[in-house]
């Protein structure tokens, strides 16, 4: 059997396949289909530093290939998540990555400081996210502010820093170049696409926000062509997302240069997905003779 251990930053997994945040909820739904030990770690849902109730419904759609979403970061907030969820994934002997979004860098801060102390195994920090103090814009879409929000995680953190990517930007290389050079740990990428439904016959938008983030098949070349782009780029690891379905879109996605992946959206339609996508992985590595991390980069030049 390969080996399909892997590295990112320094926490060691052992296989490449994690699940994206957002998609897993904190893992106790999952865990009655199979034991999430199994995958190489899970990305609970993403964390503010005070409860959040989302955004109202309608707030998912289907699209062809994929789905649209205006969840709005619904969850029970960062200190509820340390005192009930993360003992039980402690109990199941997880590699937990923490995902968290602010408005301000200080909050951000905060969270990294609690996280960090309660032992989780890695921070994954959205940069996707409206900042409050330069009028709304997102801290993902300018190399100065994604800088200065990776720097005070840095500042506050014990355990590796991964910075989440936008790909709703000109150049994801020049957000990328920027957490690095700011102390970022490793980068994950894509998060979701922006974009909107209109039922022709209401003449509404479906989603009650107008619009969401696209996730699912339908962005994985995207997904692959800007793991790829990055990986020239950084010398960080990358955890590559978007659109997986399946061990060939993993495979592929390493290929580009992920040093591990993340299902998302596939487990909505299949629970088993990260699993089957693990095994699918497996033997690609064995009909290649390659461990999981032979796979990293390994992309033929024509």
């Amino acid at each position: 059997m390969a080996d399909m251990r892997v590295d990112l930053a320094g926490v060691k997994l052992k296989n490449p396949v994690t699940t994206a945040s957002g998609t897993f909820g904190f893992g106790r739904e999952y865990n009655s289909f199979f034991d999430i030990s199994r995958l190489g770690g899970i990305s609970v849902k993403g964390l503010t530093l005070l409860p959040r109730n989302g955004n109202p419904s309608p707030r998912i759609a289907e699209t062809p290939m994929g789905m649209l979403n205006s969840v709005g970061l619904q969850n029970p907030g960062v200190d509820a998540f340390i005192a009930h969820e993360l003992p039980w994934l402690k109990s199941r002997k997880a590699v937990i990555i923490a995902n968290i979004s602010g408005n301000t860098p200080e909050e951000y801060g905060e969270m990294c400081e609690k996280l960090s102390a309660a032992g989780v195994d890695m921070i994954e920090v959205n940069i996707s996210c409206p900042n409050v103090k330069a009028g709304g814009l997102a801290y993902g879409t300018q190399p100065g502010l994604a800088a200065e929000v990776t720097a005070v995680a840095k500042a506050h953190s014990t355990v590796p820093v991964m910075v989440k990517l936008s790909p709703n930007v000109t150049d994801v290389t020049q957000i990328a170049r920027a957490v690095e050079d700011a102390g970022a740990d490793a980068i994950s990428l894509i998060n979701t696409l922006r974009g909107m439904v209109i039922d022709v016959k209401t003449r509404r938008p479906i989603l009650k926000m107008n619009t969401g983030g696209l996730s699912g098949p339908a962005v994985l070349p995207v997904a692959v062509r800007m793991v790829w782009e990055v990986h020239n780029t950084v010398k960080i690891p990358i955890l590559g997302m978007g659109g997986i379905s399946s061990g060939s879109d993993a495979a592929q996605m390493m290929l580009a240069g992920a040093a591990a992946v993340a299902v998302g959206a596939a487990t909505f339609a299949d629970p088993l997905a990260p699993i089957r996508i693990l095994e699918e992985l497996e033997n690609i590595c064995d009909a290649q003779g390659v461990s999981a991390a032979q796979l990293t980069g390994a992309l033929m030049p024509w």
